[in-house]
Parts: C-alpha cells; structure tokens; sequence
C-alpha cells in the first residue's frame, strides 16, 4: 500500500534522500561514483593496515582495534549497476517517495528501473531526479508495454489496498516477478487469485512484510525459538495511530478493504505468527468504532483480538484508528519476557530482555545493527529473483493472513470464537528460512 493515492504533491525530498535514491545505479552510477573534491593533496598511506587490499572482489582492511574492541563484520560488497535486479515502482506515492525509494539507496542488488504513476508531472519528476529515460516512465494506461522492457525484472506494487491485484494480475501476464505491498489484496479470494496467476505465469510473487526482514524482529524469533525463553506462554502485540482527514483513501472501504485491521493490526496478526512459525486455530474478537465520527463512516476504528495456537500460546493483539500512535510487543516465556519497543514503526526499534540470573531479576536492552527493513526485503526479492529461490513471504503468507483476518471479522460480529482448521509442521505458508545474522 502507498500513504496516498497516486496523484500529484509538494513532496520535496532530501539532498540525503535524492543522494541515496541516486546510488541506486539507475543511470550507471552509484554513490561510490560520485567525484568528490580535492581538497588538498595528501601522502599515500605507507602502512598495509591502511591501504587495504582487493579480496574475494571488494576491498577489505585488516582489523586495527584492541582485542577489547566488538569485532567488525565485514559487509557484503554491493553488485555492479549492471548486475542488479530492475525494479520498477508502481505507485509513487507518500510511502514510496519517503521510505522505498531512498531505500534502494542502501541495497546491495537491486536499483530502480521504471516508475508507474498516475500523474505524469510526479513521474516526470521523480524520474528526473533519479536519472529515469521518459522511456522508462509509465502510466497505468499503458502498464502493460513494460513486457517489453528487458531492464525491468520486477515491479513493485505499492499502490492502494484495492488497486493491488489488477497490477499484479498484469505485471504477471507481462512476465515480470512483483513485490506486493500489504495487505495483498482486499479478500483471500483475490489473493488466492493473484498467487494463482503468478504461478501459472511462472513469475515469483513475494509480499512485503517489512518487520520479518528487520533485525530486531529477527533476533526476537531466534531467542525465542531457541528456547532462551524458555516455553512461550503468550505474545501482546499493539499498534495504533491517530488517523485525521476522513478523505483519505484508508478510510474508504473501495480502496483500503477495512480500516485498522488490514492496515496496521496485520503488523500485529502477522508477527504472532511469524514469531511462533505456527497457525492459529481458534480466533476471537471486538470491534468499536465511535458513532458519529466521520473518519468511521465505512471502515472500522478499534479492533481487540485474540489468537489461540496449537502450543497453547494465546497472542492479545490491539489496533486503533483513533488512539496516540503506539508500537509495541511484549513475549513472556516461562523462563523470560522480551519486549519491544516502536515494534512497527519504519526505525527505533529497541529490544529488551529480562530473565532470572543468580536469583535476581535481570533486565537488559539488547543492542542489533538495526539496517534498513525495506532495503532488507528489497535485496531478499532481489536475490530470489538471481538465484532462482522462492522468496520467505510469498503469496501464500498474504493469502493466510486474510483468511484470518477474516475470520477476525467474522468473530467479532457473531461475538463467537471463529474454530480453523490445524496445520502440520512450522512456518508451513513461508519460502526457505533466511540466514541467520551472524
């Protein structure tokens, strides 16, 4: 999804975010390549430790620090221009234009190829900006000649909830792979739809759940599955926000298919199962909206829902339209709790442990290099599409989460628990696991 409809804006970006978008490579040249002045003339380095060598195709330095010092691990160096996979990004809208597309900026296999939009006078923008030929400037109307540009390999569909499957449907039938932002679609039916058809057209289709690339989510599930926790008794997962102008487009059920359920209370949903690897088989749930409030004329406010798992972990998860933003997630295990803060937030995320040490409680906060989650799950697309591999978050995860999603609606009007039926095995909706940070 985008934070606005596709239309034109006084959006004015960065010198940092115009820098960072403009490494992507799109015209050749990266960050890296850029001239710096000269300032003065310096002597060469005599030292070796300084001067560093070409190994393994990057330059890499011998370590310089104490022994006392944390240990540096060496980034993997990033592909030629000409070797990155070609994305292009239907839909420049707010999210687009302030966290995806600086995002490519950070990645290490992928740059930006294309941009659709709506309006030609962004497009003409934006693509300046990013050094894009008209030629690689589309429309919605004539989306469908991108079959016939070799340098897009992937679109990036981040338009509207309800916009989502007419893209993926044709970017699929053009023969390129999509990354879907989420929620997929507006029911399971069309994404079951739109998994189907990107099968049957031989293209990989990944949705984009951002927190199960980020590190800190990522550490949580490695502590927590490795039984440092001990067994898992419950997960509380909340994430609300103050929404204002009743005309946006998340507030009209034809475009966002619901309100804070499939917007930001998928965070919450999508975590529990993304944590514990299992599918929930029982659901319950409360909806709110406040009468009178014009911003509620179509979707919901407030949604209170409850997760059972076949391991006896019960997930209480919170989402709001109408609260002060709040991001958070707590896991209590029998032997130690985590929590995390602006768990769903794009950045901040901080983690923090407690557990029994020498009879004491013991609290701690964590310290992960926290990266870029969109470029994370951009270079994870990226790579599926080099190397021939089912992304982590394919349809089928989308598919899932609207199947309860629906039931949590279900639930909540017939005032029942919603029974589903068990499945076998872990992590049974995902692509192969990803490597574990070192």
């Amino acid at each position: 999804m985008s934070d606005t409809l596709d239309r034109p804006s006084e959006h004015r970006w960065s010198r940092r975010g115009l820098l960072l978008a403009g490494g992507v490579g799109v015209g050749g040249v990266g960050l890296a390549g850029l001239a710096a002045p000269v300032l003065a003339q310096a002597p060469a380095p005599r030292e070796p430790l300084d001067v560093g060598g070409v190994s393994g195709g990057k330059v890499q330095f011998q370590p310089i620090a104490a022994g006392t010092e944390p240990a540096q691990k060496p980034k993997p160096a990033p592909l030629p221009p000409a070797e990155r996979v070609g994305f292009a990004i239907a839909g420049i809208g707010r999210l687009a234009l302030e966290e995806v597309i600086p995002a490519f900026g950070e990645t290490r296999m992928a740059k930006i190829a294309a941009l659709v939009s709506g309006s030609p006078e962004k497009a003409g923008q934006v693509g300046q900006s990013l050094g894009l030929a008209p030629s690689s400037l589309y429309d919605y109307a004539s989306f469908d000649r991108i079959a016939d540009d070799p340098a897009v390999q992937v679109v990036y569909v981040i338009t509207p909830n309800a916009l989502h499957k007419d893209l993926v449907l044709r970017a699929a039938r053009a023969g390129k792979h999509v990354l879907c932002e989420k929620p997929m679609a507006v029911s399971s039916a069309e994404a079951r739809e739109m998994t189907e058809a990107c099968a049957k057209a031989g293209v990989k289709l990944m949705v984009a759940y951002r927190s199960q690339f980020q590190k800190h989510h990522r550490a949580l599930q490695d502590m927590m599955r490795s039984g440092a926790l001990g067994a898992i008794r419950g997960i509380e997962a909340v994430n609300v926000q103050n929404q204002g102008d009743p005309r946006q487009w998340r507030l009209r059920k034809a475009l966002a298919g619901g309100g804070s359920l499939p917007d930001i209370g998928l965070y919450c949903l999508n975590e529990a199962r993304f944590l514990l690897g299992e599918e929930p088989v029982a659901v319950s749930a409360r909806i709110h909206s406040p009468p009178g409030d014009p911003r509620f004329a179509e979707v919901e406010d407030s949604v209170a829902f409850t997760l059972q798992f076949p391991s006896g972990v019960i997930a209480n998860c919170f989402t709001s339209y109408s609260a002060f933003k709040g991001q958070h997630l707590l896991v209590n295990g029998a032997e130690g709790w985590m929590r995390m803060d602006k768990a769903f937030a794009y950045r901040g995320q901080q983690l923090h442990h407690g557990v029994l040490q020498d009879g004491q409680e013991v609290q701690r906060t964590l310290t992960v290099a926290a990266g870029n989650q969109f470029a994370d799950e951009i270079d994870h697309m990226a790579q599926c599409v080099r190397e021939n591999r089912k992304p982590r978050t394919p349809g089928e995860e989308g598919v899932q989460d609207h199947v309860l999603m629906e039931a949590i609606y279900e639930a909540a009007a017939s005032g029942r628990t919603v029974t589903l039926p068990a499945s076998q095995g872990l992590d049974v909706t995902r692509g192969p696991a990803l490597p574990k940070e070192g």
